[in-house]
């Protein structure tokens, strides 16, 4: 049984190996996302299998008093480790509302401007999708809402451009006059570019700020456009 320990950590450390290259090779741009998505779908399966396997050899090694259980030890957590990452984002996206555009203002959401000629070609519209899709938001992100800030928009806008900026985000454009800023986010794993616009105006004596963001691929963002806003106006705040 000790002698099938090896093929196990192989099946193992392949399932990682598939992990890391989903989203390496699509920051690289050596295959589409949805290769991407697709050497996901097989971390979890090799991850899996490798687990199972693992526990049923260490089972007959402790019938057997075989040795090699530190080898398959090591291939159930790599597998399991490997195979939990893709299946809790694939739970987490079914949980959420297949949307990729979220906004402050479902009634009058921020336009983009500076932005869309970086949004040439993508396959999500920079258009908003109306009611159907403010409904899906609502029901899923209650708490996504303006911000109110008691400073007055002159001085609010220089604190929301220096916050955008520490998000670490691309500044595409900075309008004060129309209390405007547009920048590009980049998602950390896949390096998707995700647009967000913000939208400051006068809110009695402070000010109201909206933001949006929104991806340029993919039908779900799973709830990645909902973080980056509460993010960004916790750290503004």
């Amino acid at each position: 049984m000790s002698r099938f320990r090896w093929p196990v950590l192989a099946v193992a450390l392949v399932s990682a190996l598939l992990l890391l290259c989903s989203g390496i090779g699509v920051r690289l741009g050596l295959w589409h996302f949805r290769t991407g998505f697709t050497l996901l779908r097989w971390t979890v399966y090799l991850g899996v299998a490798a687990a199972i396997l693992s526990v049923v050899l260490l089972v007959a090694l402790s019938i057997r008093s075989g040795r090699g259980r530190g080898v398959l030890v090591l291939a159930l957590l790599l597998g399991l480790g490997a195979a939990y990452l893709p299946y809790s984002q694939l739970q987490k996206a079914r949980s959420l509302p297949p949307i990729h555009d979220i906004t402050t203002d479902v009634v009058e959401p921020p336009p983009f401007v500076a932005v869309l000629p970086l949004r040439a070609g993508a396959s999500n519209k920079a258009e908003y999708g109306g009611e159907e899709i403010a409904a899906k938001q609502k029901a899923g992100y209650p708490d996504i809402q303006p911000l109110h800030l008691d400073a007055a928009p002159a001085e609010a806008f220089p604190k929301a451009l220096a916050a955008a900026r520490a998000m670490g985000w691309e500044i595409v454009a900075e309008n004060a006059g129309e209390g405007r800023i547009e920048a590009t986010a980049t998602t950390f794993w896949f390096g998707f570019k995700d647009d967000v616009v913000l939208r400051l105006r006068p809110d009695g004596t402070g000010t109201r700020v909206d933001m949006r963001s929104v991806s340029r691929v993919g039908g779900s963002d799973v709830g990645a456009n909902a973080a980056r806003i509460r993010a960004f106006f916790a750290r503004l705040n």
